[in-house]
């Protein structure tokens, strides 16, 4: 018998070893079950454990997190919980189930079931497959691993893109992923539900979130191409189409990215997903994002970068363009923005002056502060008010354009300002 859990990392283990001694004191039958099985075996890593109990999930996870010492949080009409062991690492549990969908595209009505009839309602059988905590032996009804080894993409039933269009969106994930091929059967009934118009059934905040999965791939132009080509954009671009250039936009942002995430170590991680949802509405007019944005459900600071990015795109540029610019007109063009809406010019516009300037607003600068401060003022007999921030204002473009440099320098500015108002 092959031990499948015995080159986890022992973080993981460990949690696992106690997830079985549970399970055999309260007599209940444990399953890892998933992504999780099918990483394992493919020897990808993956930290997110899902344990299907034959039993009261619910009831687990409450004993589990309390043996653990862990936060939970349960979903009583979905028989789930999840135990949170540190802020990186949970683990899902969940009782057996099986389900039907009162119709396509809505949400299944799940009742209790065995662990056959819960592996039955996943998505892929790549993805149905369990281990059994007792003696690590792999559960697999449907050929999963068959799957694995051949690198396809199988659905587990005819209707299963019917019951759940969001299904396609994964289909296309999981292949860009691991270099996959949906099979032929799976790829016709995939190709049926998009044309019989399906994903437009899918409530818009499902879909946004299955979009946002697919943006946060590795590849995230592979699987915006490969969604292209299969099932057209027309569950978030409408009726406009994506021109071929946006293509060449899509591979400068993935420059763009690595460039900053090498260069830029110590600053905070990019939201990169949304750089590429840039690239993907650059097609549309503001009004038209705007819409999305509503309908989607994204949120407020989403929606504010992505219109940033397109207002700031005619006078911002031009002047950005120019040989000579004034640093401290640099740093108010840019400071507003985030590194998000920074990126995205980056990659749209290719002009060598506007590259270096970003390039030098980024190393320079952003987040340039002045030394002195309110206190400062108070000594040099100036009363609080609006003028603070007047000065304050000066003294930095002065810093900005090289003029001042240290603490003192900055004072003998503020006295010099001071002696002009007198």
């Amino acid at each position: 018998m092959r031990k499948y859990l015995q080159n986890i990392p022992e973080e993981l283990k460990n949690l696992i070893e106690k997830v079985r001694y549970i399970s055999a004191k309260e007599n209940l039958k444990a399953y890892l079950v998933g992504g999780f099985v099918r990483d394992l075996i493919l020897g990808v890593k993956n930290l997110d454990l899902d344990i299907v109990i034959e039993g009261d999930g619910i009831k687990f996870a409450g004993i589990a997190a309390k043996s653990l010492g862990a936060k939970i949080t349960a979903h009583g009409q979905f028989g789930t919980a999840s135990v949170f062991i540190k802020p990186n690492l949970k683990i899902d549990f969940s009782s057996a189930r099986k389900e039907y969908y009162p119709g396509s595209a809505h949400l299944p009505v799940v009742s209790p079931g065995s662990l056959r009839e819960d592996l039955f309602r996943r998505d892929f059988t790549i993805n149905a497959m369990a281990i059994n905590l007792a003696d690590e032996k792999l559960v697999d009804y449907f050929e999963g691993q068959t799957d694995l080894k051949h690198k396809v993409i199988r659905i587990l039933h005819d209707v299963s893109f019917i019951d759940d269009p969001t299904r396609i969106l994964r289909a296309v994930r999981f292949e860009q992923r691991y270099g996959f091929k949906i099979e032929p059967k799976t790829l016709s009934l995939l190709r049926e539900t998009v044309e019989n118009g399906l994903l437009e059934k899918v409530h818009p905040h499902r879909m946004r979130d299955e979009l946002m999965l697919a943006l946060k791939e590795d590849n995230p132009n592979k699987q915006i191409r490969r969604l292209d080509r299969l099932t057209g954009l027309n569950f978030i671009l409408a009726k406009a189409a994506m021109p071929a250039g946006s293509y060449l936009f899509l591979k400068a942002i993935d420059k763009e990215i690595s460039w900053f995430n090498k260069t830029y170590l110590r600053r905070r991680p990019l939201d990169s997903w949304l750089i590429y949802l840039i690239g993907l509405l650059d097609v549309l007019g503001i009004g038209a994002i705007k819409n999305i944005c509503a309908k989607f459900g994204f949120r407020k600071g989403e929606e504010k970068r992505l219109l940033t990015y397109k207002r700031f795109q005619s006078q911002g540029i031009r002047e950005l363009s120019k040989a000579g610019i004034n640093p401290a007109r640099i740093y108010a063009l840019l400071e507003p923005l985030s590194y998000e809406t920074i990126i995205a010019l980056r990659a749209r516009y290719r002009n060598p002056v506007f590259r270096r300037n970003v390039a030098d607003f980024l190393e320079v600068y952003n987040g340039m502060r002045i030394f002195v401060g309110g206190q400062d003022l108070r000594r040099l007999g100036v009363l609080p008010g609006p003028r603070y921030q007047k000065i304050f204002a000066q003294v930095l473009d002065a810093k900005l354009n090289g003029r001042v440099k240290t603490r003192e320098e900055e004072l003998i500015l503020i006295k010099q300002l001071l002696k002009k108002r007198s």
